[in-house]
């Protein structure tokens, strides 16, 4: 018999013990973190998402530990192979999202700075665009950045919703 079958029949290390706790009461406060209709996407038992929504209310700094613990007991009687694959489906669709926007802002503030020339290479990259119409739209940002206050106002909005729909199709519709 060897080492390594000798601790296959061990129970798991107190410090083992503790660290799967620790993970699956920060699990957990990962939980709370989500929305309402998230969490319910995750179809988690009824006394878990109520222990949850609990700890939500909860204003006392003793009583919040006391209920995260709590939740992290819940959360151990779980498999968090699926809940850990939701959570990060979910960040890297906040990180696309967020590519996406600081993409779509870098382009308005490169055409409000640079004018014609930047919509010519907006134009080389999507050939279906109406040069005209996107022209109209940058002079009206024009107009309004030329107005006293120099506020961003409703052409400088209508840019970015015209580039988040060129360069998103998907956000420009209505569900």
């Amino acid at each position: 018999m060897t080492d390594e079958d000798e601790s296959a029949d061990l129970p798991p290390s107190k410090s083992a013990r503790k660290r799967a706790a620790h993970a699956a009461q920060d699990l957990g406060e990962a939980l709370m973190a989500l929305k309402d209709p998230e969490l319910e996407a995750l179809g988690l038992p009824e006394r878990l998402r109520d222990a949850i929504a609990l700890a939500r209310t909860i204003t006392s700094r003793a009583g919040g530990a006391r209920q995260r613990q709590y939740i992290g007991k819940l959360m151990r009687d779980l498999d968090p192979g699926p809940i850990e694959a939701a959570l990060a489906a979910r960040k890297e669709n906040a990180s696309r999202e967020a590519q996406s926007f600081k993409r779509i802002e870098a382009w308005r503030e490169r055409l409000v700075a640079e004018g014609e020339a930047a919509l010519d290479a907006l134009v080389a990259l999507h050939p279906q665009l109406d040069r005209a119409e996107w022209s109209g739209r940058l002079a009206a940002v024009q107009r309004e950045r030329t107005a006293p206050g120099d506020t961003a106002g409703p052409a400088y909005r209508e840019l970015f919703r015209a580039l988040r729909t060129l360069f998103n199709p998907s956000a420009g519709r209505v569900a």
